[in-house]
Parts: structure tokens; C-alpha cells; sequence
């Protein structure tokens, strides 16, 4: 993994927390919050789906336009999920 891939990652996941924030208000932790969830969960995500298309055949050259693609999805659903679930248990324990 170079860096180029781990920023895309972190970018991604930063849109997609801030991007799951909005949609779902009530367990939004704010711009800054959902960034920082956003941004662990990109790395998480990248890791973890990088790891699982780590096959034979699978082309992982940062110009490749699906990589990127590819890059770009796994770091945006990483930071939602992180986000989505930071936030829910930061509603659960407020109760």
C-alpha cells in the first residue's frame, strides 16, 4: 500500500461519515466528529476490503481507474459504517 491509496482511503471515509451525518440526523456527531469517525473508518474499511481483493488476477495499480473506484468505495463505506455505529452508540448511552 502506498500513500496515495491510504489518502484516497481517508478522504472517502471523511466524505462518507459527514455523507451518513447528514442523512441520518439523529446520530450525527457533528462535522468534526463524523470527520474523525469518517476518517478511521476509511482506514478500516480500505485495509480490511484491500485485504479480501488481495487475489491473483486482481489489479491493485493506482492507475487503474476501478482501483481507484474501488479504493474510493471501500474507504466511503468504511466511514459510514464507523460513523453509524460510533453514532448509534453515543444515542444508546445518552439515554
Amino acid at each position: 500500500m502506498d500513500i496515495v491509496t491510504l489518502l484516497v482511503q481517508l478522504i472517502s471515509g471523511a466524505l462518507g461519515g459527514n455523507l451518513a451525518g447528514a442523512l441520518f440526523k439523529n446520530i450525527s456527531l457533528g462535522t468534526l466528529g463524523n470527520s474523525l469517525a469518517g476518517i478511521v473508518g476509511g482506514g478500516l474499511g480500505g485495509q480490511v476490503i484491500g485485504s479480501l481483493l488481495n487475489l491473483p488476477g486482481v489489479s491493485m495499480d493506482m492507475l487503474d481507474p476501478m482501483a481507484i473506484l474501488g479504493q474510493v468505495a471501500s474507504g466511503g463505506v468504511g466511514g459510514t459504517i464507523v460513523m453509524a455505529i460510533i453514532g448509534l452508540l453515543r444515542s444508546v448511552l445518552a439515554r
